[in-house]
């Protein structure tokens, strides 16, 4: 994954014609992380589980692969140490150190074991007490080879926050070769592979539009957008998600 902020984003004033809007009637109830590893023996059935809720039009759900199983026989070929890092991130600001794969963050604020369907559906119940949580709706869309990103005013904002852009790719199958899942073949589902932050935000309307050769990794044909409390190394509280395929 590359971590950067863009020279090249652009504040604009949003118009609907030709864009490729995240449709009204799936508002996103929870932006759901899945911190996996191809060496860990437990994750694959946490990887079809995040397949099957990538389905899912109401959730923001993504991949991020780990690096620090790497000893155990196998690199992980997805891992980012980026991801890592954003995983101890999450567990020193809910300050329990919980650090595991495979672990699933909700709504950047509540844990769960990212192969338990009803633990995950839980934690987007217990996240959503915080009246904070996706309190911003966020629109994007695709034009004239841009992702556009939209969000409203919002006065009730009294923490810092950043806007971030992940650049995803729905699907990657890797045949593993050696460690604790020698043998298998394993599809990994909107992987992270790029991130870029887009600006600092503090309540106020704006509108940033992408250029799609910014997100340049190869196989990348996806785009979520979190707009979240804190900083990259101190993640807090998402208040708003959105997800679109870009390609």
């Amino acid at each position: 994954m590359v971590s950067r902020s863009l020279a090249c984003v652009v504040i604009v004033a949003c118009s609907s014609a030709g864009a490729m809007v995240t449709p009204a009637d799936a508002e996103t109830r929870a932006a759901v992380e899945l911190f996996t590893s191809q060496g860990c023996s437990s994750c694959p059935p946490a990887d079809n589980l995040i397949g099957e809720l990538a389905g899912d039009p109401t959730l923001v759900a993504i991949s991020l692969p780990i690096d620090y199983w790497d000893y155990l026989g196998w690199k992980d070929t997805l891992a980012d140490p980026h991801h890592s890092a954003r995983q101890k991130g999450y567990s020193k600001v809910r300050g329990d150190r919980e650090v595991y794969t495979p672990q699933v963050v909700v709504n950047g604020s509540v844990h769960a074991l990212g192969s338990d369907r009803s633990a995950i559906e839980r934690a987007i119940a217990q996240s959503r007490q915080n009246p904070a949580t996706l309190s911003v709706p966020v629109t994007l869309s695709v034009r004239d080879g841009r992702l556009v990103i939209s969000v409203p005013e919002s006065a009730d904002i009294r923490t810092g926050a950043e806007v971030w852009v992940w650049g995803l790719t729905k699907a990657i199958t890797v045949a593993i070769k050696r460690g604790e899942n020698s043998g298998k073949t394993i599809t990994y589902h909107n992987v992270a592979r790029q991130s870029v932050k887009l600006d600092a935000w503090s309540g106020k309307a704006n509108t940033w539009t992408v250029p799609l050769k910014d997100l340049n990794v190869e196989g990348i044909d996806r785009a979520a957008v979190m707009v979240q409390a804190g900083t990259a190394e101190k993640p807090g509280t998402v208040i708003g998600a959105a997800i679109a395929a870009i390609r």
